[in-house]
């Protein structure tokens, strides 16, 4: 069971002014990893903590003489490391212990401030990487919501496939076109399928579309199958996932082996992981109608129930060219997931599948109950029935040129400190 700690507390503080300020995403409970450079500079990339509107740079702070230094150096087996895959390999113990002395460090009244202020760089200075070499990419199917609005569009008597409340559904997707925040990607081409033709055509995607996914970190990995009672453990943090998908393409291609073209052209992260141990107050009971199949003994723990699920808000807007101001189009929570972050971690273990420090799973589109939760465009518009219209007047079926979608995320409660995840964004360029 997760437990509080000092970290946690939310009366805490920060020298870094800006990590005080009430909407922040980073206050100093947070604490999210990535990988940064200052841009005017150009210099290696490198690891870094986000606090408030800065970034403290861990490669620097290992030259202070500060009890952070010696935290850094024993969590890190090169501080000058260009991504997160050292640290993530590290475990749970190490993880916390580092976390334990930045934010020590970064408190009103540490000692350490001094020597530390020159080691912050403001985010407004610096150029994000992906956080960590991605080896492998999985695709999970984990939103019951999801799931069952688009079987509706294609099988309205029966649009759960029999065993999707049986087993985390998921494919393998390609990590070579997974980019950061702020990626600008062509418009995808491949063979669609027009209505009513009984031979495909090849061009441009006419219906692109975004999916709004949490993305889930491994940390530590495996040799044999991960209990789910230690499933977690694994996992370093979660960041967010556009899983852009071409509607059309995957229509003609997706049988009999799953998605391939339509989905592995772009995906965007989001830079900052923000680790478990920060979502440890935000995280809330997994619920499973008594009426659905119960999960299988691998699939189930008292933990699984008790915390299971994670109480993340996630929104999803979108700018066009004619209005580069950010209109709202859902939101919902992460919360609603039918399979948990433990569970999906489990099942790919079970065959004795191993995992490494650095793998990224993606939750499958996060949709809710209702209809303004969608997570993507193709539930809004009911497959292209019903065009979105958004508060500037202009209406959408799916993407268009220019549209750049934005993802943000956060977490709050009474007695706790909000905290946020950054943004996710991507724009469309048109096709090649």
């Amino acid at each position: 069971m997760t437990t509080l700690n000092e970290t946690h507390d939310p009366a805490l503080q920060s020298w870094v002014a800006s990590a005080n300020a009430p909407d922040t995403d980073f206050p100093i409970q947070n604490l999210p990893f990535g990988v940064f450079r200052r841009r005017e500079a150009m210099d290696a990339f490198r690891i870094g903590v986000a606090i408030g509107d800065g970034v403290l740079d861990l490669a620097a702070a290992t030259k202070t003489s500060t009890a952070l230094a010696q935290a850094v150096a024993a969590a890190l087996d090169d501080p000058a490391a260009t991504t997160l895959n050292g640290l993530m390999g590290r475990g749970k113990s190490t993880w916390s212990a580092l976390r334990l002395a930045l934010s020590r460090a970064l408190r009103n009244g540490s000692a350490e401030a001094s020597a530390l202020e020159a080691c912050v760089v403001a985010q407004a200075d610096v150029e994000m990487a992906l956080p960590a070499r991605i080896g492998d990419y999985t695709d999970f199917y984990a939103s019951v919501y999801h799931a069952t609005n688009i079987g509706k569009l294609f099988r309205p008597d029966a649009p759960l496939m029999p065993n999707y409340k049986w087993v985390p559904i998921g494919y393998h997707g390609r990590s070579s076109t997974i980019g950061v925040s702020g990626e600008r990607f062509h418009r995808p081409v491949g063979q669609t399928l027009p209505p009513g033709a009984t031979e495909p055509i090849f061009g441009p995607s006419e219906r692109l579309d975004y999916e709004f996914e949490v993305g889930i970190f491994i940390g530590a990995g495996n040799d044999a199958p991960i209990p789910i009672a230690e499933a977690e453990d694994h996992v370093f943090g979660l960041c967010l996932l556009n899983d852009w998908s071409a509607r059309d393409i995957q229509a003609w291609e997706y049988q009999p082996l799953g998605p391939f073209l339509a989905k592995n052209f772009a995906s965007t992260i989001s830079p900052w992981i923000v680790t478990t141990e920060a979502l440890a107050p935000f995280r809330t009971s997994w619920q499973r109608p008594d009426s659905d199949p119960q999960p299988l003994p691998y699939l189930d723990a008292p933990s699984v129930w008790a915390e299971g699920a994670f109480d993340v808000q996630l929104e999803a807007s979108l700018s066009t060219v004619k209005s580069l101001a950010a209109m709202k189009l859902t939101r919902t929570s992460f919360r609603h997931s039918y399979w948990t972050v433990g569970q999906m971690v489990a099942h790919h273990t079970v065959n004795g599948c191993r995992l490494m420090p650095g793998d990224l799973f993606g939750s499958g589109t996060a949709s809710g109950p209702t209809s303004d939760e969608a997570g993507a465009l193709i539930e809004l518009v009911e497959g292209g029935k019903k065009p979105f219209t958004l508060s500037n007047g202009e209406t959408r079926t799916f993407l268009e040129d220019g549209d750049t979608v934005v993802f943000k995320a956060w977490c709050e409660k009474a007695g706790a400190r909000r905290i946020g995840f950054g943004e996710c964004r991507g724009t469309v360029l048109p096709a090649r």
